[in-house]
């Protein structure tokens, strides 16, 4: 197909941010300081896994609602020479909690995951074993080039001296603010006086800046068998939590292989189980291929009725199929072959919107971060981290001065399902940092942050770029739609006619502020160079390293 995306499509949009070029490295995150600290590690020599473990160190300072380092993620890194491997640093349940540790809430309208005094969503009860640290320290010592005393200064210098809230976090903060203001610690920092800190206002971090020195000296055995983690446990013990001792000694990262997947000719790594991401990219993709989606056009009633209908059924499939695979029997070749997509793909009406259930015998929080970095040598990283909901659990550990996860939200508190709760067990999530490949050859790496919302904008931005042939900052920031079988989710940029011509396909459309968070993604060209892109969803930030050093021979004064 030839010619541009905007000839097929009555949903136009203009981007809002604007990409960075480079040819020695680039980093997105969502926050300018954090993308700041990973180029300064690029520009000190370092490498893109060095640039990565500093950028999230100081992700964890300057988005504390989102990240943390008692907190989980996936990481997918590709070396030099070409291999991929997924990190996982995912949380896992702790070893006195049981499958029916917490009490379902009866006639819960929000989701069968809720429970009685929200015990697994907010306060110590909800804290699952920490993955993220371990994970970032391990993965610099592996493939990183800086100690970690180094990659680490940005993060404690902004916790130390404050840095300046941006609007989105006032909106963070006031969003979690009737919750945050029952736990003093928390609200001393972002609720001072009781009202949430107003975009501008400094945010100082003392003790948790001391946290980061302590563990810049003494890597992530000051948490998981040294004296943080005593603050950890005693906190717990003394509050009701379930964290001990031996879930932090007992705690172990995963390296796992990447899901793959051919779409049109090109090659997508996702993430494996226990993501959900990989394995459903995957499959959406595989029925997708057989339409002609870039004649169809971006936005179009048509396309977005079929991706509804992939949506639908790759949500029936999770529900049915998805956990951590040392617990569940993950039918992954089944999910992922050409044949079952053509199976699902004669199912689908092209003209009407149906219900689907399970083709093989979760609530997820919305507020992660994801953030994307590569070198002149060909390392990538792109990682995806949480600490589940926006500030996480609600509350800040003393002594420790940091936001600990709410992954126990994440588990379903009823016994005998495939998301229960098992001593052990790894949360199940929709991260999906992934790369597409063209003849072998890297061109995309991208990733967000927006719970199970992630994966289908993931594989929409694949769409956008591998379609309809769109830009990266195009791709980034082109209007998503979002369903899993119930209302029909689009961005409010979708024209009124293409929700109207979905109405009458049966779709329950409902227009919305944004589907998903901030997108960022790093586009890899022939000539060597690179590009770097984040949408308006999240304060992303592309930063890029050109130029270089003098030319051999040059001396000062002469002609």
């Amino acid at each position: 197909m030839t010619g541009n995306w905007r000839d097929r499509t009555d949903t136009v949009f203009e981007c809002q941010k604007q990409p960075a070029s480079g040819s020695r490295g680039m980093v997105v995150s969502n926050h300018p300081l954090a993308s700041a600290a990973g180029l300064e590690m690029l520009a000190a020599g370092g490498n893109a896994i060095d640039a990565a473990i500093a950028t999230l160190f100081t992700l964890t300072v300057v988005e504390p609602m989102m990240v943390g380092i008692i907190g989980g993620g996936m990481a997918h890194i590709r070396l030099a020479d070409g291999s991929h491997r997924f990190i996982d640093g995912q949380s896992t349940v702790p070893l006195a909690v049981r499958p029916d540790t917490y009490r379902s809430k009866p006639g819960s309208a929000h989701d069968v995951f809720d429970t009685v005094g929200d015990e697994n969503l907010n306060g110590p009860k909800a804290v699952a074993v920490p993955g993220s640290l371990k994970a970032w320290c391990e993965t610099l010592r592996r493939f990183g080039t800086m100690p970690l005393a180094d990659v680490m200064q940005p993060a404690i210098r902004h916790a130390s001296r404050g840095y300046a809230a941006t609007p989105y976090l006032h909106e963070c903060i006031s969003d979690g603010a009737a919750e945050m203001l029952k736990d003093k610690a928390i609200s001393a920092i972002y609720l001072p006086d009781g009202t949430p800190l107003k975009a501008g206002e400094r945010v100082v971090q003392s003790e948790y800046a001391e946290t980061l020195g302590y563990i810049a000296q003494h890597g992530d055995a000051a948490l998981y068998t040294g004296p943080l983690g005593d603050v950890l446990v005693d906190y717990m013990k003394a509050n009701g939590g379930f964290i001990t001792r031996q879930d932090l000694t007992s705690y172990k990262t995963v390296e796992r292989a990447p899901i793959r997947a051919d779409y049109r000719g090109w090659q997508i790594l996702g993430p494996p189980p226990p993501a959900a991401s990989g394995v459903h990219i995957a499959q959406m993709l595989n029925i997708l291929e057989g339409y002609d989606i870039a004649a169809l056009g971006f936005g179009t009633a048509q396309t977005i009725h079929y991706l509804a209908e992939v949506l639908k059924i790759a949500f029936a499939d999770r529900a049915a199929a998805s956990g951590d695979p040392d617990f569940v029997g993950v039918p992954v070749e089944r999910l992922t072959s050409k044949d079952y997509a053509r199976e699902r793909r004669g199912a689908i009406n092209p003209k009407r919107a149906l219900k689907w259930s399970a083709g093989v015998a979760q609530f997820e929080g919305a507020h992660t971060t994801h953030m994307t970095a590569a070198d002149a040598f060909g390392n990538v990283v792109a990682t995806t981290q949480t600490i589940n909901n926006l500030f996480g659990a609600k509350i800040l550990i003393p002594g420790l001065g940091t936001v600990p996860n709410n992954y126990m939200n994440l588990y379903d508190p009823r016994p005998g399902h495939a998301l229960s709760l098992a001593p052990g067990k790894r949360v199940t999530t929709s991260m999906s940092p992934v790369m597409a490949l063209r003849d072998g050859k890297l061109v995309y790496a991208l990733g967000l942050p927006g719970g199970k919302k992630i994966f289908p904008s993931a594989m929409q931005a694949l769409i956008n770029l591998i379609d309809h042939g769109m830009s990266l900052q195009e791709a980034v920031e082109a209007p998503r739609v979002w369903t899993e079988g119930n209302a029909l989710e689009v961005e409010a940029t979708v024209a009124d006619s293409i929700r109207a011509a979905l109405a009458l396909m049966g779709h329950q459309v409902l227009a919305v502020p944004t589907v998903a968070g901030g997108m960022n993604a790093i586009q890899f060209h022939k000539d060597g160079s690179m590009s770097g892109a984040a949408c308006w969803r999240a304060d992303g930030t592309p930063v890029a390293l050109a130029g270089g050093l003098a030319r051999a021979g040059i001396r000062f004064g002469l002609a």
